[in-house]
């Protein structure tokens, strides 16, 4: 299967999405309201965001309001990349790109989980079809992935939720490069984009004023086809994995990444390690930085790795979804306390959600929970 900045997983997966079934009830009347889920659903002309109540059972309920306005346009395709959502100062703020309209948009978050625009909060991405979002404190990174504007570009977030575009931070990208997802380290020294189209791994340091230095080297090469999903090490900040999603089938790996404080990259162990499933596209760490889970989109399944003391990557197996046909997997979070990984699927235009033990991943069986009809979902936040 071809992923891409911009993936169409299939015409069936399209097909299947238009099908979906009507949002689950916004009925959040009850008390053990655990938290939120947050899907960017991409739509056209008007792009949304859809807003669950997650509660102890692990179910979800839609919230009262909700899908919310995020006052830009999606593309109303099946999308693919990592980070088209993002929350930001503790929780206050939600981040969401506008593919179609080629803007970002900013949303308060509400006590009750509620989303509303803030003044002045959709604004230009600085290029074409923004599909990431990198976010360390105040300091934001956009990667934009269409022709003639494919870029890196960053911001800086006011107290009030406004973003100004960071002077002199943009670097530009070939049209080749459709770029996948751009993040930052858990310190904020560092910050690394994945170039899918070209095969390609971008590493920078980041400077006191927000400014990235590109390593020398950089871009460096991928371990395989398709880089597309990434993430650094929760416990270890120079710590990188990256999936590569267009092996073929049953050939998918993940790559693992010492970072140097310049943004030079080295190969940990025998890396790239064996996947052995199709198309491992997303990429989640457990928080305490002890198992990783990647989201394999053709085979409908996630990965489940333990990290070792020196960052290589024992593969302990994979856990399938329990409907898979036509479900087409994308990105991934836990929620905070780590109990509950949730998965965006726009195949079906569901979220399904797993308790997490360890490396053990079992579906909830209240999953997956419908999103609202016409969504075409990319990102996901969890609070």
């Amino acid at each position: 299967m071809r992923v891409t900045a911009r993936v169409s997983v299939t015409v069936a997966l399209a097909a299947l999405a238009a099908l979906a079934p009507a949002a689950a009830s916004a009925n959040v009347s009850r008390q053990d309201v655990a938290g939120y889920v947050y899907v960017n659903d991409n739509t056209a002309p008007a792009n949304t965001i859809a807003g669950f109540a997650r509660h102890a059972d692990g179910t979800l309920s839609a919230l009262p309001g909700s899908p919310f306005s995020a006052g830009g346009s999606g593309l109303g395709s099946v999308t693919g990349s990592q980070g088209a959502l993002q929350m930001a100062a503790h929780g206050r703020y939600l981040l969401a790109v506008d593919a179609g309209s080629d803007q970002i948009s900013v949303l308060r978050i509400h006590r009750d989980g509620a989303l509303t625009l803030v003044r002045d909060g959709v604004v230009s991405s600085n290029g074409v079809r923004p599909v990431s979002i990198a976010v360390h404190r105040r300091l934001v990174y956009v990667a934009n992935a269409g022709a003639g504007g494919s870029d890196y570009t960053g911001f800086r977030l006011t107290r009030g939720g406004r973003l100004r575009p960071l002077a002199d931070s943009t670097v530009a990208l070939p049209d080749s490069a459709s770029p996948g997802d751009v993040l930052f380290n858990g310190t904020g020294t560092n910050l690394a984009g994945t170039r899918v189209g070209t095969g390609q791994i971008d590493s920078f340091s980041v400077g006191a004023d927000g400014r990235l230095t590109a390593a020398a080297g950089s871009p460096f090469a991928a371990q395989g086809p398709g880089p597309f999903g990434s993430e650094f090490r929760p416990t270890n900040p120079a710590e990188l994995y990256v999936s590569n999603a267009h092996g073929g089938a049953g050939n998918g790996t993940v790559s693992a990444f010492r970072v140097a404080s310049d943004g030079t990259l080295s190969s940990i162990g025998s890396s790239p390690f064996a996947d052995l499933q199709t198309a491992p596209c997303w990429v989640e760490i457990t928080h305490d930085g002890r198992f990783l889970f990647t989201v394999n989109t053709a085979s409908s399944s996630i990965s489940r790795y333990a990290i070792t003391a020196d960052g290589s990557l024992r593969l302990l197996g994979s856990t399938p979804f329990r409907e898979p046909t036509g479900l087409g997997p994308f990105d991934a979070r836990l929620s905070p306390d780590g109990g509950t990984l949730w998965v965006v699927a726009p195949g079906r235009n569901v979220v399904s959600g797993f308790t997490v033990r360890g490396d053990d991943l079992t579906e909830l069986a209240s999953s997956p929970t419908p999103l609202p009809a016409g969504a075409t979902p990319f990102g996901i936040v969890v609070n």
